[in-house]
């Protein structure tokens, strides 16, 4: 893909799926997708790079029905079938079947398909060896294998994504697209013309109560919006209904609420007329930013905003700077992140990205928003890097203190790192992150040379039983190392799981160990 991301175009009827007559060349590709609403969204660029790596072969995906019904009109070329279907999918062979879902029924699934390659989780017959078992699924006596170096990567992150910065719309196509394709694609930005120039919605709710603010600050929001000439308009679904009633009641505003008024086909649509969707982490978010709705993603709550933010370029994000931020579970009494963000700052920082719309079609770091006092949080714009892969460019001063630009630079010279062992680039750019982030901060160099040292060691014991066939790691293996450790000590525990604990997956191990000891040294 070269451009914008491809209309659907209407699908044929789903019961043409019995008709078995692919051959090898016209073998379709299957994604099994069959989580939340913005998994199914964030798996559309993976569509349209297949869609064009492939153009001849049918293009299928798996998914909740409630979801896929109403997101096929905006989405790429594709048949999607319910996994009541799968009777009817285990009829075919496919060249590839990428199973993007945690859920046991869809690796499940996935094993009972003959294929060219798999991709992601596949329940199999115990002892296969074929890239193996860090879990076993629901069938009696199997196990479940991770296929795909990088859909392992993403399984390591399960409770261990602190420095992660890979977007999970890449992770979803980085084992089966070819990285050309990934960095010659032309995202299309968010569009601002053609809007009502005043209309600001704002999504009320998210999938867990962590993610989002409460009824007081939506209120508060929306009457500074309303003071500055604004049209704040309250959406959300039916679980947002009463929320929705609440912050209309306590604004005391004409503010306009659409809480569980809107199917999603509908919700889509009225997104379209709006200059820019105030949004925590959420499906709609994601729907929003596809269709180039400007989105600010009020990213708060056990979330990381480089795995989940909107994925097309020109997008913004606004997040606490404390050092939790981006966890995957919550552990705090309260939620810390959240507590940072106050309305009437978000209502500023709203009616200046409104300016800027209007100033110029391209934000600068120079502009208006880097000077604006957003104490606590940090102003980002998503964007891509040289590999053209999801990026974050910091557009405010973070508030964070010393610790903040070396955290980051920590996150970079890890997706650097990975980068270059997965084969996305060479040493060269890992070196030179490495040398970033310890001219940045000495003191986290040197703590991670020590930690390093105590890997080898823990590494070292576990060798011992190699040659009786005994070797084996702790349960708390990876969790016992420092979390400036734990991306690759998360991913060595899954990739020797993942392989039976066999001498080869103990050498890619080991490998792996010098190649990070051999870059800082």
């Amino acid at each position: 893909m070269t451009a914008a991301p491809t209309p659907l175009i209407t699908p044929p009827p789903a019961a043409s799926v019995t008709d078995n007559t692919s051959g090898p060349d016209d073998a379709p590709i299957l994604v099994l997708q069959m989580q939340r609403m913005g998994d199914l969204v964030l798996t559309f660029p993976l569509l349209a790079w297949l869609r064009a790596e492939h153009p001849r072969r049918p293009l299928w995906v798996v998914g909740e029905e409630k979801f896929f019904q109403g997101l096929m009109p905006i989405g790429p070329e594709a048949v999607f079938f319910p996994y009541a279907a799968a009777h009817r999918l285990r009829q075919h062979r496919y060249h590839l079947v990428i199973n993007l879902s945690h859920r046991p029924e869809a690796a499940a699934l996935a094993g009972q398909l003959r294929a060219d390659a798999h991709f992601g989780p596949r329940q199999t017959g115990e002892g296969t060896g074929e890239g193996a078992g860090p879990g076993t699924g629901a069938g009696g006596g199997r196990t479940t294998y991770v296929h795909g170096r990088w859909q392992l990567y993403r399984t390591s992150l399960v409770h261990n994504n602190r420095h992660n910065q890979f977007h999970w719309a890449d992770l979803n196509a980085l084992d089966c697209v070819p990285a050309s394709r990934l960095r010659s694609t032309d995202w299309p930005a968010p569009q601002h013309q053609g809007r009502d120039p005043q209309r600001v919605g704002l999504f009320l709710g998210a999938s867990e109560p962590e993610k989002h603010p409460g009824a007081p600050f939506w209120a508060t929001l929306a009457r500074d919006l309303l003071r500055r000439g604004l049209k704040p308009v309250l959406l959300g679904g039916p679980a947002e209904a009463a929320l929705g009633a609440d912050v209309a009641r306590r604004a005391g505003t004409p503010a306009l609420n659409l809480c569980g008024r809107f199917t999603l086909p509908e919700l889509v649509a009225f997104t379209r007329s709006l200059r820019l969707l105030v949004t925590p982490d959420t499906g709609p978010m994601h729907v929003a930013a596809w269709t180039q709705t400007p989105t600010l993603n009020l990213s708060m709550g056990p979330v990381n905003a480089w795995e989940t933010a909107p994925f097309p370029p020109g997008h913004h994000v606004l997040r606490a700077t404390i050092s939790c931020v981006g966890c995957w579970r919550c552990t705090q009494p309260s939620v810390l992140c959240r507590d940072r963000f106050d309305p009437v700052r978000v209502a500023s920082l709203a009616h200046a990205l409104l300016r800027e719309q209007d100033a110029a079609p391209a934000l600068s770091p120079a502009s208006r928003l880097a000077r604006l006092r957003l104490p606590g949080l940090e102003l980002l714009r998503t964007g891509r890097d040289a590999l053209g892969l999801f990026d974050l460019v910091p557009l405010s001063s973070p508030g964070g203190g010393p610790e903040a630009a070396p955290r980051r630079l920590f996150g970079l010279f890890w997706k650097a790192f990975w980068a270059w062992r997965l084969g996305l680039h060479g040493e060269a750019a890992a070196r030179r992150a490495w040398v970033d982030l310890a001219a940045a901060s000495p003191r986290l160099a040197e703590a991670l040379r020590r930690a390093l040292s105590g890997l080898g060691r823990d590494l070292a014991r576990a060798l011992r039983g190699l040659g009786s066939g005994q070797a084996t790691l702790p349960p708390d293996f990876w969790h016992r190392h420092p979390p400036m450790l734990r991306p690759l000590t998360g991913y060595l525990h899954m990739a020797v799981q993942n392989a039976d604990a066999t001498p080869a997956a103990w050498a890619e191990a080991l490998d792996l160990v010098e190649a990070l000891a051999s870059l800082t040294a």
